[in-house]
């Protein structure tokens, strides 16, 4: 497969599509749920597991964590774990993955991946892919009642 022949302006930020201000509380990818002070947190359309959510770096373009100054990490690091504690209460999974990939889209960002007792590669890593709006989606009323409570939760009000 390869690395994609824009890689080099995807690290740079040029092409970024998780680069931007201000971040759209609804988009194809999923609903916001938590927006931090460093962070924001999107609970996935994608069908891959109840409760996946990717929370998003919304400082300059960033690739890895090491770029962070201590602050920021552990600013971002605290953004990450209110997010994954809200999905633990709610969705009581048997284990809570923490997945910092960027192997398609390079942007600090985390994958929160509940992980549940029917869970198809229990006692492995989850085999991710690259998502695409193709991808099987949960029901639109379902997501909206989850993020619902999942914003109450957090304490995210929609302005």
């Amino acid at each position: 497969m390869g690395w994609p022949t824009d890689w080099a302006a995807r690290v740079a930020g040029d092409v970024c599509d998780m680069c931007g201000d201000p971040a759209p509380d609804e988009n194809q990818w999923g609903i916001r749920i938590y927006k931090g002070r460093t962070a924001d947190a999107v609970l996935q359309r994608a069908d891959v597991r109840r409760g996946y959510t990717l929370v998003i770096w919304r400082g300059r373009h960033i690739t890895e964590p090491t770029q962070l100054s201590p602050d920021e990490a552990a600013a971002y690091t605290g953004d990450v774990l209110a997010v994954a504690q809200a999905l633990i209460e709610y969705y009581q999974p048997m284990k809570m993955n923490y997945e910092i990939l960027g192997n398609s889209t390079p942007h600090l960002h985390t994958h929160l991946l509940p992980r549940y007792q029917e869970d198809p590669a229990a006692g492995t890593s989850y085999p991710l892919h690259p998502s695409t709006t193709a991808d099987p989606t949960i029901d639109a009323a379902e997501l909206s009642k989850q993020a619902t409570d999942l914003r109450r939760m957090l304490g995210y009000a929609i302005l």
